[in-house]
């Protein structure tokens, strides 16, 4: 049993720690520090005069830091959007639920009306046929 506790901590601690580093590697100011530091190493990659060096600082450590954090920030935005949609999509369905209820009543109350009218005619035409 106490394994299993000390199992759920550890896991709980992993996940409080992955949400953190994710919380700041999607913004755009852990963009620019990733520019920051990715823009420390390219005098080297410029003075080596090799082109595979530069392609590599390019696309190796330049584009892959900073284009982390910047898909990171507009899978965010866009996870906000579907959230935003999600929530006006399901209030509009309450809502069109709560008229469909009270549409319902209406019926059931027209119907109880017209089965008492419905009788009162019976009652109105036997009245009326014996009456001859």
């Amino acid at each position: 049993m106490g394994t299993l506790m000390g199992m759920k901590s550890i896991a709980t601690f992993n996940r409080l720690i992955a949400e953190k580093i994710t919380s700041f590697v999607s913004t755009m100011w852990c963009a620019y520090v990733f520019a920051a530091l990715a823009l420390i190493s390219l005098p080297a990659a410029l003075r080596s005069g090799d082109v595979i060096v530069k392609v590599d600082w390019a696309a190796q450590t330049f584009l892959q830091l900073v284009l982390l954090s910047i898909i990171m920030v507009g899978q965010k935005k866009s996870s906000e959007s579907v959230e935003k949609m999600i929530t006006e999509t399901h209030a509009a369905a309450l809502a069109e639920f709560e008229l469909a209820k009270e549409a319902r009543e209406m019926a059931r109350q027209e119907l109880a009306e017209l089965k008492v009218l419905t009788a009162e005619l019976h009652t109105a035409i036997k009245s009326s046929g014996s009456g001859k």
